[in-house]
């Protein structure tokens, strides 16, 4: 520790080599200003220096450049000054007391000439009456001389030449995607690969056993890396190692901590740089670079290279060309293909990439013998959640009693990164009470914080707003209990967060397919928030916009993409890669019977909502009662109301939940294809943008768990 210390100590030593340049400099300067005048003291007044003259007080007279006379004292000079108390004299007394200059042991003083000739005819006239008075007092004899500033004129010269060299350097450091080393050689060191190279020694200080979950992905990373440690393995069956590996997932997953795991296992160089190193405003820098990474990563061979955000530069071609001009990003992306699968040889570079977009890059480099697996890093499951709980459990101080298999149950949906977070928030909030140790509550304020928002304790909002919010919520809770395939309700809630004047928190159940029933009984839940306030009210509000956008989009998603509707057929119009354009795959009158079909589905389970609703309305009013009165309601709430769901066996929900290791991938994919259905279909999709700003704020009540 104590080392660390003294390291860290000397880091932030202010002294620093360019110190002592600064130094130097402003000496040579100083130097400068006070040789330019010999050191001498200035006086003012031509009659100061005829006064001096008149007693012979004067000595080593010499002009200097025909600008300047410089003169020393006698001893009748200085008796002189020692009398007189003017400004010149007073002036003469100070440098007096100084003592040498740096010309001679004696003080010397200057007087500035303005005209010589007129000068030289005063000191002729002082001589000649000297003659005619035959007087004892010395004539005035001088010299000439010449005094060179050498310093200063290599200053002047040096100086701006210096000045426009650092600015240059400013700027191309600037251009050149910041400083960096490389100094005013920079500029031609642009092409160069900016990749951070980790040999053997220097790591990430991150390994496997870091990442938790992932165990299909780890496996095939692992298998790259233990080919590398030791080739003779495969290759004594015959055996090649795949040239790429491409991790796609959505965000948060873990891609680039297992791309980072991979350069703290492997004991060979591992390249690592982002997609956009490669982009530059230099015409030809991006595929100057490609080059420039695969040379030095097959001169390190067997190597490891890792581009992260790759679709940056891997796009598919063709897109975009700005109308026929030159695309930098093209290029460098044909120079990326070259390297991996060119006319040349490759031998031990393998390649990683990470993305989550893969649906827009390029078919040429998805192919194999490019990027050989796709190694897809999916949501993590309901056992993989607990173990990256564990992994970021482990720093924070906990109550005994916290059930980490709670926690995990409680967080479907939810990414690597988000756990993360919801560790640190839940700790954040555990200090914000003073408290010693993180509880289960703490985890729990910190999901409703992440999931729904900042809680808005002081936005008003009337009597008669609250209680619309609150049977719009009711409405909500109480069809998702009455429907066999509805999401369990977890929360119910009317204080405001974020954005929503309400919000209800679901958890739903992990699967892996979703039915026409399960699609259907969650489009009635949805609307149950404005069915209710139909039925209680008589009138809708604009607090519906996120649960119309939900319905809108799974009711199209079920007609044009799932095949679903029994009008449209069995016919899928999803285009995940969004290459339709402005055309579409079907015809207009396909685009009316889908519109229709669609908008059918969700008025038939708006009715049936309003039915629900109309049958159990005491219920309901029971509910929202209780929601006004405590603002926040629980499961037990909703079975003291409405007893317990007929079709909810603890034990089976229980284990169907431990047992559960799918994702629900099917929401994911409504949600990746509602654009293009939306697209395909604008015409009749139509949100009210008056009062968008008010239904934003009304109700979020399934994206959370969604």
């Amino acid at each position: 520790m104590a080392d660390n210390n003294s390291n860290k100590e000397k880091k932030k030593s202010p002294f620093s080599v360019y110190w002592i340049y600064a130094i130097i400099g402003v000496a040579l300067i100083a130097f400068q200003l006070y040789s330019s005048s010999g050191g001498s003291s200035e006086i003012e007044q031509e009659d100061t220096f005829f006064e001096l003259a008149e007693v012979g007080g004067m000595e080593s007279i010499v002009i200097v450049n025909k600008a300047r006379v410089d003169f020393q004292l006698t001893k009748e000079g200085k008796q002189l000054v020692g009398k007189e108390n003017t400004g010149d004299y007073e002036t003469m007394k100070e440098s007096m007391k100084g003592g040498r200059s740096l010309r001679s042991t004696k003080p010397t003083f200057s007087m500035e000439i303005g005209d010589l000739g007129y000068f030289q005819d005063q000191i002729k006239e002082f001589n000649a009456n000297l003659e005619v008075e035959n007087s004892d007092i010395p004539q005035i004899k001088y010299t000439y001389d010449k005094e060179v500033n050498y310093l200063g004129g290599i200053l002047s010269f040096i100086l701006p030449i210096v000045i426009i060299i650092a600015l240059w350097m400013f700027v191309m450091r600037r251009m050149s995607g910041g400083g960096g080393s490389g100094g005013a050689g920079q500029i031609f060191n642009i092409g160069k690969s900016k990749a951070k190279v980790y040999e053997k020694g220097k790591t990430t200080n991150t390994t496997f056993a870091d990442v938790a979950g992932l165990e299909g992905a780890k496996e095939e990373v692992e298998e790259i890396v233990d080919f590398l440690k030791k080739p003779k393995k495969y290759t004594a069956l015959g055996a090649k190692i795949p040239k790429g590996a491409l991790l796609v997932g959505p965000p948060g997953t873990g891609k680039t901590l297992l791309a980072k795991a991979v350069a703290g296992e492997a004991q060979v160089p591992f390249f690592s740089l982002s997609g956009s190193d490669f982009v530059e405003m230099f015409v030809g820098v991006g595929a100057s670079r490609v080059r420039d990474l695969f040379k030095q990563a097959k001169e390190k061979a067997p190597s490891i290279i890792f581009i992260d955000e790759i679709d940056a530069i891997g796009r598919a071609r063709g897109k975009n060309n700005s109308f026929g001009s030159n695309d930098e990003r093209e290029n460098t992306l044909n120079q990326l293909l070259t390297e991996m699968d060119g006319f040349g040889t490759n031998s031990g570079v393998i390649i990683l990439a990470a993305t989550n977009r893969a649906d827009v890059l390029d078919s040429a480099l998805m192919r194999a013998g490019r990027f050989d697996r796709q190694i897809y890093v999916d949501m993590p499951d309901l056992n993989e959640r607990k173990e990256i709980f564990q992994v970021h459990l482990k720093p924070l101080k906990l109550d005994e009693k916290l059930d980490v298999d709670f926690l995990s149950k409680q967080t479907p949906g939810f990414s690597g990164a988000d756990i993360a977070n919801l560790c640190n928030e839940a700790a954040l909030i555990a200090a914000r009470k003073n408290k010693t140790f993180v509880e289960k509550q703490d985890f729990l304020d910190a999901v409703d914080r992440i999931v729904g928002g900042l809680e808005k304790k002081n936005k008003i909002i009337t009597p008669e707003e609250k209680k619309a919010i609150a049977y719009h919520e009711a409405g909500h809770a109480t069809i998702s209990w009455l429907l066999e395939h509805a999401h369990p309700l977890v929360k119910v809630t009317i204080v405001p967060r974020g954005q929503s004047l309400g919000a209800a928190w679901y958890l739903p159940e992990e699967r892996s397919i979703t039915t026409t029933e399960q699609i259907l009984d969650d489009m009635c839940s949805a609307l149950g928030g404005r069915a209710a306030e139909q039925l209680i009210f008589g009138k809708i509000s604009t607090g519906a916009l996120s649960d119309l956008e939900k319905v809108t989009k799974q009711a199209y998603a079920m007609v044009s993409m799932y095949g679903l509707n029994e009008k449209v057929g069995n016919i899928s119009y999803y285009d995940p890669q969004g290459q339709g354009g402005f055309t579409k795959p079907y015809s207009d009158h396909t685009a009316q019977v889908m519109d229709e079909e669609a908008s059918k589905m969700i008025e038939e389970q708006y009715a049936r909502a309003l039915q629900i609703l109309g049958d159990n309305q005491d219920k309901l009013t029971s509910l929202a009662n209780k929601l006004l009165e405590s603002e926040v309601i629980f499961k037990e709430d909703l079975i003291a109301i409405f007893g317990k769901r007929s079709w909810d066996k603890e034990e089976e929900v229980e284990a169907k939940t431990e047992d559960a290791v799918a994702t629900d991938v099917t929401d994911s994919v409504e949600e990746a294809a509602s654009e293009s259905s939306e697209n395909a279909n604008t015409e009749n999709v139509d949100t009210d943008g008056d009062n968008s700003e008010t239904s934003g704020e009304m109700d979020k009540t399934d994206e959370p768990s969604e």
